[in-house]
């Protein structure tokens, strides 16, 4: 007879857990913002907080090596979710110790910048790797990179980094750079300023409570900016990074896409601090890792053309 008020008791204890657990991650991610800009942001947009097609500052121009229609993958099938979705904090590895020894603030030289290539790299290619959606080439990517002894840079969303916290581990563990790639993926371009704020620091805190730590740099989704976006990421320790060449591998084998075709764009325009863009999850349609399954070949001739390779720290003269 008593089983059932039991059960209820249960549930109210659980749900009374669960509101705690949200409210505390709002008051942290609360902290943070204010501790980035002062003051806790404003949640009515202003005038120039939502930039209209008459007085919105003009793009950066995009990449000489890319099309003027050319932006990121949806991440392999994923849509913009807007507004951000915060999610609770996944327990992880401790932050690592290095984060002390990160700038707080980006070069003078570099704000205002969303690079498309390494300044003063010299011979050197910058593999980098964005997970947003699943992580079906994870594997391989981290294998062949391992057997190459190649390091890479991978861009994160905070709702990957909270979904999958064993795989951020095993990406620090073998060595290689993470980064911020935001929250839930939206197009930064038409958020107000305190939702960009949200998406950077809400993905800034997912991934170090999954045992990384993603500054200083920072991907747009879609590749979508302008100086207004730039300027907000800047405000808050980032440096944008665009990419040189995009692979694109994510269209996969349905949208004729293979793996020659990775390799052949990636060499066509190798440069001194070229920035490779692939992306770790399988095409939505056919099931195909295509910036995987080249990456093998695609290390190779790389080098047999005489580059070596780098994170992204070496933006940083590291």
């Amino acid at each position: 007879m008593t089983s059932e008020p039991t059960k209820s008791g249960r549930q109210r204890v659980v749900a009374i857990v669960a509101a705690l657990a949200l409210t505390a991650f709002a008051i942290g991610l609360a902290v943070m913002i204010a501790a980035r800009q002062g003051s806790p942001p404003s949640t009515a947009p202003t005038a120039e907080d939502s930039p209209g097609p008459a007085t919105s500052p003009p793009p950066p121009p995009p990449s000489p090596s890319l099309s003027s229609t050319e932006t990121e993958s949806p991440e392999a099938g994923q849509t913009p979710v807007q507004p951000p979705v915060t999610v609770p904090p996944v327990p992880g590895p401790a932050q690592p110790e290095t984060t002390a020894l990160l700038p707080t603030d980006p070069p003078l030289s570099l704000r205002g910048q969303d690079l498309t290539v390494i300044p003063n790299a010299g011979r050197l290619v910058a593999l980098t790797f964005d997970a947003g959606a699943n992580s079906a080439g994870l594997p391989k990517i981290l294998s062949v990179l391992s057997a190459k002894g190649v390091a890479g840079t991978f861009f994160l969303t905070g709702n990957w980094a909270a979904t999958s916290p064993g795989a951020v581990g095993q990406i620090v563990a073998a060595g290689h750079r993470v980064a911020n790639h935001s929250m839930t993926h939206p197009d930064l371009t038409g958020l107000a300023d305190p939702l960009i704020v949200q998406q950077v620091l809400g993905a800034e805190q997912a991934i170090e409570v999954a045992g990384a730590d993603p500054r200083p740099f920072f991907r747009f989704p879609y590749g979508e900016r302008d100086a207004r976006t730039i300027a907000v990421v800047n405000d808050l320790g980032y440096i944008a990074v665009r990419w040189t060449v995009d692979t694109l591998g994510w269209k996969g084998t349905s949208g004729g896409i293979n793996t020659l075709t990775v390799t052949e764009r990636v060499l066509a325009s190798l440069q001194p601090g070229e920035i490779v863009l692939m992306h770790i999850g399988s095409n939505p349609e056919d099931g195909s890792t295509l910036d995987a399954d080249a990456l093998p070949e695609m290390i190779d001739r790389i080098r047999a053309a005489g580059y070596g390779f780098t994170t992204l720290d070496a933006v940083l003269g590291g």
